[in-house]
């Protein structure tokens, strides 16, 4: 038994206004071709990682074609997106016949020109294998699902935990489920039920209430007759498409009816409590205020309107300005990104005293750069090693960095764009967050992975950024119906 991999992995926020060129898929684990990627990936806790342990398992021979990933950013230049399918496609053809294709991809990926990136990767898939190849589809949470993807594809599976600990798993899954079509125990059937809301990121996480009823509920459905797989996706309100929302997926054994009552069925409860999936806005002063009540520390705030693993820069300023104005001692930002203050650091090295002008660059929504003088701690090249449950056996690069500390606000400086999935990389300039008392991370909901077992309390909030959680204020003009909870409110 013969499956093939590969995939254009990208969640692309439309919000911004820098493209995702070919030079943003080139880095550690960024374009990776043929045998290196069951090298690099064996044994992580990515969808190839799970493709991998199925064939171990399952005992199939996997074909790895080419995997290419970019961190989260703007559209993707068509020519440079074009160039990457084509090698993809050029490989799977001189791959020969293949019993089945399992592709790795993210669900809210966007071109120039193409508002559905993953269904037109699995349409072109498609048609060079023809009708009769099953095509498993691992996808994230955060998925923009449309009706285009359904159809082509034979089986979608999505995620079932956020932060995502369970990227492997679910990889494993879709080979079990593709394995299974090939010998010809099941013939998955698929249906969709789209949702016009956009889900609050704080009702999101898997491990507690409200979003650990829906996981339960699903996982209810799951064990019914004939069900191979039930999903449900959040969606990712920040890519301007016309099926952006939430939605649910239900794959069956061989009964489109089934299928589509099932989508209904959980999508319909779902639509129900829409109320319980808002959460209001919150300041940093108040969530700064709430924590102190409850008197644990570190108090953690997520500035989820700048998180870096959406696409947005990592430069807003609100959280800094305001942990400076309130004086706050012991106090700790991961990460801002800024290139010319980590260089600054740099050539100035470590005890140094220097002069910056730290954030606010890359836009007016992300706040003014705050001017100021900060002191060296530690520089480093960026260069880790994940340990924590998202990442673990992945090595990443922060770029350029440093830890600088402006009164009693540390700072950690970096060039990459990606959030603190865990506490590796601080830990590699020498800081221990357990130590800390307040911590702000441009993160959404990962850092919970690694940073809930040390936190005394956390907090969305909402700080000037441009991946706001106001939804209403999302420049938005190709859906094409009105969502919960903007042109349908939300009680407040």
């Amino acid at each position: 038994m013969r499956i093939a991999t590969g995939g254009i992995i990208h969640e692309t926020s439309t919000c911004v206004d820098t493209l995702t060129t070919l030079n943003d898929f080139e880095h550690d684990r960024g374009i990776i071709r043929g045998d290196a990627i069951l090298e690099r990936f064996r044994d992580t806790n990515v969808q190839t990682g799970g493709f991998i342990a199925a064939a171990d398992e399952f005992g199939f021979d996997l074909i790895p074609l080419l995997r290419a990933s970019a961190f989260p950013g703007g559209l993707i230049r068509r020519e440079d997106y074009d160039a990457i399918k084509a090698e993809l496609i050029e490989r799977l053809e001189a791959a020969g016949p293949v019993d089945g294709v399992l592709l790795d991809l993210h669900g809210a990926m966007v071109i120039e020109g193409i508002d559905d990136g993953d269904g037109d990767v699995i349409a072109t898939v498609r048609n060079v294998v023809g009708p009769d190849v099953p095509i498993g589809v691992p996808l994230d949470l955060h998925g923009n699902h449309t009706k285009w993807r359904v159809e082509v594809a034979d089986a979608i599976v999505g995620y079932d935990t956020f932060p995502h600990i369970d990227m492997a798993e679910r990889g494993k899954e879709a080979g079990d489920i593709l394995v299974r079509t090939i010998r010809g125990e099941i013939q998955p059937t698929m249906a969709i039920h789209q949702l016009p809301m956009f889900w609050s990121t704080p009702c999101q996480v898997t491990a507690r209430p409200p979003m650990s009823e829906v996981i339960e509920r699903l996982h209810e459905m799951e064990r019914r007759k004939g069900v191979v797989s039930m999903t449900v996706a959040t969606g990712f309100p920040w890519a301007d498409v016309p099926e952006v929302g939430s939605s649910v997926i239900a794959v069956t054994d061989d009964d489109q009816q089934l299928a589509q009552q099932l989508a209904d069925e959980l999508g319909g409860w779902i639509w129900e409590n829409r109320q319980r999936w808002y959460s209001p806005p919150l300041s940093i002063r108040d969530a700064l205020a709430d924590g102190e009540k409850v008197g644990r520390y570190p108090i953690i705030l997520a500035d989820h309107a700048d998180n870096t693993g959406g696409g947005s820069p990592g430069d807003s300023t609100e959280v800094l300005r305001t942990f400076l104005e309130m004086g706050l001692q012991d106090a700790l930002l991961l990460y801002m990104v800024d290139e010319e203050v980590a260089q600054q650091a740099h050539a100035a090295g470590v005890g140094s005293r220097i002069p910056i002008c730290i954030g606010g660059k890359s836009s007016p929504v992300q706040g003014a750069p705050v001017e100021c003088e900060a002191e060296v701690i530690a520089i480093s090249d960026g260069t880790f090693a994940y340990d924590g449950p998202m990442f673990a056996g992945l090595t990443g690069s922060m770029g350029t960095s440093a830890w600088i500390k402006i009164d009693g606000v540390s700072v950690v400086v970096v060039c990459s764009r990606e959030q603190p999935f865990d506490r590796a990389f601080v830990r590699t300039l020498g800081i221990d967050c357990r130590k800390v008392r307040y911590i702000c991370v441009k993160s959404a909901a990962h850092f919970r992975a690694a940073f809930e077992p040390i936190a005394g309390s956390i907090y969305n909030v909402d700080a000037a950024g441009i991946h706001t959680h106001d939804f209403s204020k999302l420049p938005h003009t190709k859906r094409t119906r009105p969502v919960f909870p903007i042109e349908i409110p939300a009680r407040r």
